[in-house]
């Protein structure tokens, strides 16, 4: 299909869906990323043919030959995103074509077909539409959804394939972090990194986030809820957390987050959050920060406040730093008023409670 084609998704409902009672049960504590609703969109996509085969079925397994190249050699992307109920019943999603844009850029950077961007969100809306009644109610509760694709030809041999699947699965969430908002503490990795100048870390891949885990699993060793990574280069400048970009707030009221220069992931929250605070009357910069930097502007009293924001954490606080030589802490490790005004802003225009000049909010139902 052409970028501009509109697919039309077969839809089959799940003969056995799970009971209301049971979806109550789920939904009382869904945890995160855990408990699945019943059904999932598929699309499928061959060279010469185009994408083709859009429906809406039954959440299930999907066969596999032990020869598909995503298995191999690792064409593979995903995106991150929520609905959430509203005030008044209906339901939105928050930017959904930035997410489909940010989607065909990774599929750019791994050789893989980019999807009409409409096609994207029509996965997403026709999904939301049929298990809309596992959207959770209260503040913290949204249906986080997971668009993915991944290399399905069954061949061996290193090249881009020549087949693939894209698929999209929701998820009913609570809180990303447990115990609702509240400062987080962080460590700073002495040796492992990220991302490299030329690699993925722009791109929204599995592989960046299978080479964070040994970091992340350090991390909570020593105490920590999340992981630091510095620049892979001179191992002095932050980029970003294991799943979630950083931002420094400073006591002239001015708010900074390190700059995209290819290794940090491009965060749809992160863009955001940088119009929110200069709407604002913050001064908003985006600069290098360096470790070092952090912790004595920390330990001064200049940087006031840290936090990481992303889809899944929106805004979180970052109270303590530690790392292999100590630790020190920003505002007495309580959360700060400029991080819980952008917090409770992005909210309120996720969920429908404020105006949108932005026009960032996309009413599904």
């Amino acid at each position: 299909m052409s970028g501009g084609d509109k697919l039309e998704f077969e839809i089959r409902p799940n003969p056995a869906p799970v009971s209301a009672a049971d979806r109550a049960a789920l939904l009382a504590n869904p945890g995160f990323g855990r408990v699945f609703t019943d059904h999932m969109a598929i699309i499928r996509y061959a060279d010469g043919k185009g994408w083709y085969d859009a429906r809406v079925e039954a959440r299930g397994p999907i066969p596999m030959d032990p020869a598909s190249a995503v298995l191999h050699y690792a064409q593979e992307i995903f995106e991150g995103m929520k609905a959430y109920r509203t005030v008044d019943g209906g339901v939105t999603m928050f930017r959904p074509y930035a997410n489909a844009a940010r989607f065909n850029t990774s599929a750019t950077r791994m050789a893989m077909p980019t999807l009409p961007e409409q096609a994207f969100v029509d996965s997403l809306l026709r999904l939301i539409e049929i298990d809309r009644e596992w959207i959770p109610e209260g503040e913290d509760g949204s249906l986080y959804l997971r668009p993915f694709m991944f290399a399905s030809e069954v061949f061996l041999g290193v090249r881009p394939a020549n087949e693939y699947l894209y698929v999209v699965i929701a998820s009913p969430v609570g809180a990303y972090f447990s115990g609702g908002v509240k400062p987080v503490t962080v460590w700073v990795s002495p040796d492992y990194t990220r991302a490299a100048p030329g690699g993925t870390g722009a791109a929204k891949c599995g592989g960046n986030y299978a080479a964070s885990l040994a970091a992340q699993a350090e991390a909570a060793e020593h105490g920590c809820e999340q992981v630091v990574f510095l620049d892979a280069v001179q191992r002095r400048y932050v980029d970003e957390l294991g799943g979630m970009n950083v931002f420094f707030v400073y006591d002239d009221g001015s708010v900074v987050t390190p700059p995209l220069t290819g290794t940090i992931l491009p965060g749809i929250t992160r863009e955001s959050v940088l119009t929110l605070a200069s709407a604002a009357g913050h001064s908003v910069q985006e600069r290098p920060v360096s470790f070092d930097e952090w912790q004595a502007d920390a330990n001064s009293g200049r940087l006031r406040e840290v936090f990481a924001c992303g889809t899944a954490a929106v805004v979180t606080p970052i109270g303590r730093v530690r790392y292999p030589e100590g630790e020190f802490t920003m505002g007495g490790g309580e959360p700060g008023p400029i991080t819980m005004a952008l917090r409770q802003q992005l909210v309120d225009l996720q969920r429908g409670n404020a105006p949108d000049p932005h026009n960032w909010v996309h009413r599904v139902l």
